[in-house]
């Protein structure tokens, strides 16, 4: 006999009789991953590139006219606003301002326009000439003037707004022809 022979049979005798454990279960698998929606990624994905061509696409330039009218407002009124023949009644100038002042000045100068019934104003945002990066973009765009043509398009006391004629700022400056106070949403 060796010794591994008589280690084997010391142990043995040490322990005593023993019995076969049944076999244990397997350890738990590492949990699935939880499902993806994949398809909605996808989706989101799509939107947000499409979303980017068109914030391009309707982002103004700097010489560019900036033109609209409620379909509420006869075409010919905004006609007469496009050719200055409506008085301005109060002016907001945004030079110098950066985008977070600028929209603060211009909702504040809207709400002062509509505490004193003011038809029609204008407020100059300057041609862009001197504007920053657009965001998506990465093109040197007119800011303010970008910043004026959302706010304006989003308010709901705005009737018609268009750039001024050359004489009052051209394309620097935008006439906004406001709804009478009776008119407006509360």
């Amino acid at each position: 006999m060796s010794d591994e022979d008589d280690d084997a049979d010391l142990f043995r005798s040490a322990v005593g009789p023993v019995r076969r454990l049944r076999d244990a279960a397997p350890p738990p698998s590492a949990p699935k991953p939880k499902p993806r929606a994949r398809m909605a990624e996808r989706d989101e994905a799509a939107a947000r590139e499409e979303f980017r061509h068109a914030l391009d696409a309707t982002l103004a330039e700097a010489g560019d006219v900036l033109s609209y009218r409620r379909d509420a407002l006869p075409p010919r009124t905004l006609q007469r606003l496009k050719r200055g023949e409506i008085a301005v009644q109060d002016e907001l100038d945004l030079h110098g301002a950066d985008v977070r002042a600028a929209e603060a000045l211009v909702r504040a100068f809207l709400a002062h326009a509509r505490e004193h019934d003011a038809g029609c104003v204008r407020i100059i945002h300057g041609k862009g000439l001197h504007g920053g990066s657009a965001p998506f973009t990465g093109r040197d765009m007119p800011i303010l003037k970008n910043l004026v043509d959302r706010l304006l398009r989003q308010r709901a006391d705005v009737l018609a707004f268009h750039s001024a004629p050359p004489a009052q700022g051209g394309t620097g400056a935008v006439l906004v022809l406001l709804a009478p106070r009776r008119l407006r949403p509360a």
